[in-house]
């Protein structure tokens, strides 16, 4: 436990002074605008201002990590938050886009030193999906919130 100190989980869930970048996938559009309308209800919670949210969408899940290194690059922003929604259709494509997403989003956080959320959904329907879309959303909210005041902390 972190306990009351500079590291307390209320400190790193502030968001007063953050700017924060989403990447939204475009691909399964409902499902993302739910995703991203979750992340930015939770990130204005979170004290985060409007105007230091920025939302730039992209095609689909594999556009994702190049938009997220571009905006990595211009270090603007104190975190990042990837947003989109696989959904398992009958060819190994699927997989393919699952895995080098998501292999993307963390070469990205890694080679930049940027703390990227990755709330891109990888579900076997829809229904899935749709279950999960609100809470994915505001998880990412906080993880970067809470990733950018420990980077900041211990990076």
């Amino acid at each position: 436990m972190f306990g009351a100190d500079k590291g307390s989980s209320t400190n790193l869930l502030d968001g007063k002074r953050l700017i924060i970048g989403i990447v939204q996938a475009r691909f399964n559009e409902g499902i993302t605008n739910a995703l991203y309308e979750a992340c930015h209800a939770e990130l204005l919670s979170l004290g985060v201002q409007d105007k230091h949210i920025t939302r730039v969408t992209v095609a689909g899940a594999l556009e994702v990590p190049l938009m997220l290194q571009a905006m990595a690059e211009r270090d603007e922003y104190d975190a990042l938050i990837a947003l989109g929604c696989v959904i398992r259709g009958e060819t190994y494509h699927f997989e393919l886009v699952c895995n080098e997403s998501a292999a993307g989003v963390t070469r990205v956080s890694l080679d930049t030193h940027t703390p990227i959320a990755n709330a891109i959904l990888t579900v076997e329907n829809v229904a899935q999906a749709i279950a999960r879309q609100e809470e994915k959303g505001r998880d990412a909210a906080r993880v970067a919130v809470e990733m950018a005041h420990l980077l900041e902390q211990h990076g």
